[in-house]
């Protein structure tokens, strides 16, 4: 979930909740009644809340276990060529020093 989905989720369960209880502050009816459906009402709310937040939680640890994977291949794979290229490396080291040392024996000659 990005940011501007969550900022408009989150708007509209605020405005729902308000007009929620302005329709019932302004509803004729009991005092006992109205705090009941004001209480049912937040409730309600609470809970929408409760599952969005845990939905927008799965969707992060979704996505961070994603880029940690994609992270680890990535690494892996320069691991890997690294590791060609320092064969390279030592094998052109290897044969330039077995130069060297023909030429030094040549020298003791």
């Amino acid at each position: 979930m990005n940011n501007n989905s969550g900022n408009v989720l989150l708007a509209l369960l605020t405005g729902a909740a308000i007009g929620g209880i302005a329709g019932i502050l302004y509803a004729p009816d009991k005092g006992e009644e109205t705090r009941k459906r004001l209480k049912d009402s937040a409730l309600k709310t609470r809970d929408d809340l409760n599952v969005r937040l845990h939905k927008a939680a799965d969707e992060l640890t979704k996505t961070a276990d994603a880029k940690k994977a994609d992270f680890d291949r990535r690494l892996d794979e320069t691991i890997s060529t690294m590791s060609y290229k320092a064969d390279d490396i030592i094998a052109t080291l290897e044969r330039k020093l077995a130069d060297l040392r023909k030429k030094n024996a040549e020298l003791q000659k």
